[in-house]
């Protein structure tokens, strides 16, 4: 059976929908609004209208593990905390660099029909229930773009608020008001990949700038918890101008919000690019800093970043949680959320 139709027998009618004349819906969850004609799909293909109807996927998931938060990543939300991460298939994206290319583009590639006897099908309880004796405090929508499979991610968040877990996308932000509004209730955190400031880099991956923009605003503005990654890709995305628009955007919307600058490994279809070196990502982290963010990480090369691996206090400096790679070593922020030293208020969601 194809991966395609094995697929279409775990959906539900999707509440993120507008109906329109003549059986045609718009998906409203991501900013390519798809109008969709019966039998048409999105561009995530994944979605599609099926009599009038917009059928999303449910039921299902690809991955299922429990991960360090900081693997997200998110260090300002319940640092150390354990994360029970899921995800399906499929991406409103085509990024050629994709690390998770596998689940994300398996609609994209040939040869791909075989992922199917991968697949778990699972109720939303059942995934709770796993979280929940493994110990978790997180629920994490991960691995393909969780936007597309927003409302199988609410029916797993509503349950897992009801016994006491927080709930955090790990997004690529091409969202729309509708999906963020949708999912208020029971998301606390949103980490966007903001992957450049270049629109035509952005369309060359499928998408667009302003959108992304856009949410990330407008999630911090209903109040989500909201860290910002940049994955430094050699001659796409890292030149000096393009560091300091990065910055000054997420500095324009709040000082306060992490930035995550990760190195980029040869994957999918840009095996040729050289890996992201430790003084590309020091560099970043420095511009980000002299743009004047509180909290500025790099990432994907453990030990060799030294003091950005830590959380430190943008007051007085000191060192308050120190790690080496996704483990905490070392955690001194207090039970208030403030520094030891100075009393500070660390801005984030703590233990």
């Amino acid at each position: 059976m194809r991966l395609q139709d094995y697929l279409d027998q775990f959906t539900r009618i999707g509440g993120l929908a507008e109906k329109l004349d003549n059986d045609v819906v718009r998906c409203l969850a991501c900013a390519h609004s798809c109008r969709l004609k019966p039998g048409g799909r999105g561009v995530c293909k994944i979605r599609y209208n099926q009599d009038g109807q917009l059928r999303v996927p449910w039921g299902y998931v690809s991955s299922l593990q429990v991960d360090p938060i900081e693997k997200k990543p998110f260090y300002h939300f319940l640092a150390g905390a354990d994360a029970l991460t899921f995800g399906m298939l499929g991406c409103n994206l085509r990024c050629d660099y994709c690390q998770n290319w596998l689940t994300s583009q398996a609609l994209r590639e040939e040869g791909t029909d075989h992922l199917a006897d991968y697949l778990r099908v699972l109720q939303p309880e059942e995934v709770v229930d796993h979280g929940v004796r493994l110990g978790a405090e997180v629920v994490a929508s991960s691995y393909n773009e969780p936007l597309i499979t927003s409302e199988w991610a609410r029916d797993i968040f509503d349950l897992s608020t009801k016994v006491g877990m927080k709930n955090v996308y790990v997004s690529n932000g091409f969202a729309t008001r509708e999906v963020l509004d949708y999912l208020k209730p029971c998301l606390q955190g949103f980490k966007v990949d903001l992957k450049t400031m270049q629109p035509a880099h952005y369309r060359e991956l499928g998408g667009g700038l302003q959108p992304v923009l856009d949410s990330i605003a407008y999630a911090f503005e209903l109040g989500m918890w909201v860290e910002i990654v940049t994955l430094l890709v050699p001659g796409f995305n890292d030149s000096e101008e393009e560091l300091k628009d990065l910055a000054s955007f997420i500095h324009s919307v709040s000082p306060e919000i992490p930035w995550h600058v990760t190195a980029f490994r040869p994957e999918y279809k840009m095996r040729a690019k050289p890996r992201t070196t430790v003084r590309q990502i020091l560099d970043a982290v420095e511009i980000g800093y002299q743009t004047g963010l509180q909290y500025v990480y790099g990432g994907n090369l453990p030990g060799s970043l030294g003091k950005y691996e830590h959380t430190s206090c943008h007051n007085c400096q000191a060192v308050l949680i120190k790690r080496w790679g996704f483990s905490i070593q070392q955690y001194r922020i207090t039970s208030e959320g403030k520094c030891p030293e100075c009393g500070t208020k660390i801005p984030g969601y703590w233990r």
